[in-house]
């Protein structure tokens, strides 16, 4: 099994650290070549905008949506991941750079500034006790189509999602020690390669 970090810009020696304590071989993420390695790609957070240009750039955006369409491509997008993935950015740029690949609509820096980024204990899909989470300057899910799982949800809105093979958080996983986020990405990820 081998999960891939998008590795142009943002949060990913933490996202390939939480992978290797997961027991799964983790792979930065350039190229083509190592896309077509990996049974699931994390999108982390840092700066949507950039990353999008980046992915166009080095050619990613094409073949990490038709993998993901084929269904032969897990993808997780934490924070900027998750405005990457949605179908609309209700406040984007023109022309925002995205890959479109869940039924939701999100807005950008909704918790605010760097300055009101904040931590929180949640309830997350099924799991057994609250999940800690780490807020930074994070987007917020204002819909989600009928196919689309809201796994996550604090007073201002949702927070996670899930869509077949697509997974997304507005809060970084990849900054506490809780791995349970990660694991429930390899899961799917395996059911993937089994299917």
């Amino acid at each position: 099994m081998k999960i891939g970090v998008l590795s142009v810009q943002g949060a990913v020696s933490e996202h390939l650290k939480h992978l290797a304590l997961c027991g799964v071989e983790a792979v930065p993420v350039k190229d083509t070549t190592n896309l077509s390695r990996v049974n699931g790609l994390i999108i982390p957070g840092g700066e949507s905008t950039t990353i999008g240009k980046l992915i166009e750039a080095f050619g990613l955006t094409g073949p990490i949506r038709e993998r993901s369409e084929k269904g032969s491509l897990a993808v997780f997008g934490t924070c900027a991941g998750m405005i990457l993935m949605a179908q609309e950015v209700s406040d984007g740029i023109a022309r925002q750079p995205k890959l479109g690949l869940m039924d939701i609509r999100v807005k950008r820096n909704a918790f605010g500034r760097q300055r009101e980024s904040f931590e929180t204990a949640f309830k997350f899909n099924s799991f057994e006790t609250p999940l800690p989470g780490v807020f930074i300057r994070s987007p917020l899910i204002e819909t989600a189509g009928p196919g689309v799982e809201i796994l996550a949800s604090l007073e201002e809105g949702s927070v996670a999602a899930r869509q077949g093979n697509l997974l997304t958080t507005s809060f970084h996983p990849e900054l506490t020690d809780d791995l349970r986020v990660h694991q429930y990405f390899v899961e799917i990820c395996k059911s993937l390669k089994q299917s």
